[in-house]
């Protein structure tokens, strides 16, 4: 009844007002050719904003007004993706991106396809923040973070807010479903302006694009996020309704731009890896000239049929790559070099750094992996270092200045106390690394253990920060992981910043805890050895606990990733009484799964890469450096095949390498791989 009341002169009115103003949403950030200029466009959105007030009848989900809704009730809904977001495997020399060319060829011949050349859509690759958006019938209905590739979080409120995005498809004839994936940035020029007003008015600025898109789409209150100048580009396409996408990359990127969503100006179709490569120095050339940030490029196999052919490993297509920037580098000074604890009772030496503004981020810390890493390089404290971020992400000190070198410096040695409690330190032989021998006594290994216990791949017990932890060892209310599951909100409330409310919602999620995944317990106890990636292999091989537990060296072996020296220390963990004491007593709190256990679902550079080292590491062992591999979620393998994903190779290789060579299998040096650590 309250419709009919509505004069059909401004129900017209309406419609048509947002048909325009959609049109010249389109024209600026689709077509990126301005039909109006801002003040007509202005003018037309207010008029439909007076209507709608006048008659609220006319407001529709879709409408140009109605992008900042409500705030939503309580946290970040969790979304589970349709179809995983996959990651992208990295080339950062021009051979591995024709090793990844030459690998693609070998798998289509493989299959009996037959091709005379084999092209690509090469695009910038955004430093932004990853998005998934779902439409039904053209309508945007929900829009999520990637999260860890499987499950993200409903940041449905904030992207409607973005106007590139539209709020509805255009045309008669739009997919019934319709799951787009893009990144959602903000421009360099919005970037600036929104620090320059920030700093003005005193509020927090932030260090760069990445992170202000990120922290932006993770706001819960709307208004917020459309105060800030986002952006977003669409790539691909997760889920479709049948039959309705077309057969090549381009031509989707084609029919996604026709739909109203806006996709990168700069893409090209190229052909073989020297097309790649000429894209790659183009768009090098003029990076400090684009409007956004990029930290490389993305190669893709145009045709949709090949990809099917070419296949995925775990969470990255085999026919995609992102072919990265060089590292940026700064020298910068080392003030003293200290050596930290890990939960494995690893000792790790750590330069500390004069701070250094490194790409993008300010570098205070680097780590030097082991003893031998800090002779091979000769750093000593006051050396002037040249620092990089490899990859765009992780610091690390490429080379020492000898020639600005002090006087009187001295060679790094190992302590031969732990620093944290003075236990003797150990180095097993054919070891890179030292050990503290104290075990549990030692508060950095209990403190470790229980944060990796607790972080989101293992227990996944939401505010149980360092911070937390380091009181809660401290003050002995825990020794052990079981007795979280003891702790009253009372003890909680007695820490130092921890409220009722904090404290209540640790307690909560606790208990939520309990019910979790057999891979996930697995990789929740640090066995050394056991990543995330051979905890689910081990969860999918042993059904139970207690046939875990049984397992003698020769049935854990029959385990893919298990070797001789993991399944030992398997079983050196299971027999260890302290260790079953504390399974017991978790078992006891009402830890549970379902069974069948399903994967593991944590992000991990390298889930599912299937990688075989050869020849003499001359940076660490080749355990160290198998495990720091199954940490990353890699599958390291013995032999070379073509199923091989990279070889990293030392000196003085085998035969392996010869073998990868002739497969087309990526090669890696040992120093690339440090990138990863």
């Amino acid at each position: 009844m309250a419709a009919a009341r509505v004069p059909q002169e401004a129900k017209s009115e309406a419609e048509a007002l947002r048909r325009e103003i959609d049109e010249h949403r389109y024209s600026y950030y689709v077509l990126a050719q301005p039909r109006v200029p801002d003040a007509e466009f202005d003018r037309l959105f207010l008029r439909l904003e007076q209507l709608e007030e006048q008659f609220p009848e006319l407001i529709t989900p879709d409408s140009p007004t109605q992008r900042i809704g409500p705030a939503p009730e309580g946290d970040f809904a969790e979304v589970q993706h349709a179809v995983p977001m996959l990651s992208l495997g990295n080339a950062f020399a021009d051979e591995d991106v024709q090793a990844f060319h030459e690998r693609i060829q070998t798998r289509l011949e493989g299959a009996g396809v037959e091709f005379d050349s084999v092209e690509y859509v090469a695009e910038p690759k955004l430093d932004g923040a990853a998005i998934s958006i779902r439409y039904h019938d053209g309508q945007l209905v929900q829009a999520s973070t990637r999260g860890d590739g499987s499950r993200g979080e409903d940041v449905t409120h904030n992207v409607r807010t973005i106007e590139s995005i539209p709020l509805r498809l255009r045309g008669a004839d739009v997919p019934e479903v319709l799951e787009v994936r893009g990144e959602v940035f903000m421009p360099v020029a919005g970037f600036a302006e929104f620090n320059r007003q920030a700093e003005a008015a005193g509020s927090k600025t932030f260090v760069n694009p990445r992170n202000a898109a990120a922290g932006s789409l993770r706001q819960l209150d709307p208004k917020l996020t459309a105060a800030r100048p986002l952006d977003a580009f669409i790539y691909g396409v997760g889920e479709a309704s049948e039959g309705v996408l077309p057969d090549t990359q381009a031509s989707r990127l084609e029919f996604l731009a026709a739909l109203g969503l806006r996709t990168s100006p700069d893409w090209q179709l190229v052909a073989g890896f020297q097309g790649c490569l000429a894209y790659y120095a183009n768009i090098g050339s003029r990076r400090s000239e684009l409007p956004y940030e990029i930290d490389g490029v993305v190669y893709k196999l145009n045709r949709v049929d090949w990809q099917d052919v070419v296949g995925t490993v775990s969470r990255a297509p085999r026919w995609a790559v992102a072919h990265k920037f060089p590292a940026q580098e700064e020298l910068t000074q080392v003030s003293a070099i200290e050596f930290q604890v890990g939960r494995t009772g690893a000792i790790t030496p750590v330069a500390r750094l004069e701070p250094v503004f490194v790409g993008g981020v300010t570098v205070s810390n680097v780590t030097l992996h082991n003893l031998g890493e800090v002779h091979r390089k000769d750093v000593r404290v006051g050396d002037t270092v040249v620092v990089r971020r490899a990859g765009d992400v992780i610091p690390e000190i490429v080379s020492v200045v000898a020639e600005r070198r002090p006087k009187g410096t001295s060679v790094v040695k190992m302590p031969v106390k732990c620093p944290v409690c003075d236990s003797d330190t150990v180095q097993p032989e054919g070891e890179a690394i030292a050990r503290c021998s104290g075990q549990l006594v030692c508060e950095a290994q209990l403190k470790e253990a229980l944060r990796h216990f607790a972080s989101r791949s293992a227990m996944d017990i939401e505010g149980l920060g360092s911070k937390i932890v380091d009181q809660l060892v401290s003050e002995r209310i825990v020794t052990n992981p079981s007795e979280l599951y003891d702790l009253t909100g009372e003890q909680l409330r007695d820490l130092d910043r921890m409220g009722e409310k904090s404290a209540d919602k640790l307690i909560q999620a606790i208990e939520r805890s309990k019910q979790t995944t057999f891979a996930r317990f697995l990789y929740a106890l640090g066995i050394r050895g056991v990543g995330a990636a051979t905890a689910a292999t081990l969860a999918a091989s042993f059904r139970t606990l207690d046939e875990f537990m049984q397992a003698d060296d020769t049935e854990l072996q029959t385990v893919e990733d298990v070797g001789p020296i993991i399944a030992s220390q398997i079983r050196t963990f299971v027999q260890e009484p302290h260790n079953l004491r504390v399974i017991e007593k978790l078992i006891e709190h009402g830890i549970s799964w379902s069974a069948p256990d399903q994967p593991m679902k944590d992000e991990q550079p390298l889930s599912g890469k299937r990688v075989v080292v050869t020849g003499t590491l001359s940076g660490m062992s080749r355990e160290e450096i198998k495990e720091k591999l199954q940490a990353l979620g890699a599958k390291v393998t013995s032999s070379v095949s073509s199923n091989t994903d990279f070889v990293i190779v030392g000196e003085n290789p085998g035969s392996k390498l010869a073998k990868a060579e002739a497969l087309g299998v990526v090669i890696v040096s040992e120093d690339q791989i440090h990138s990863l650590f």
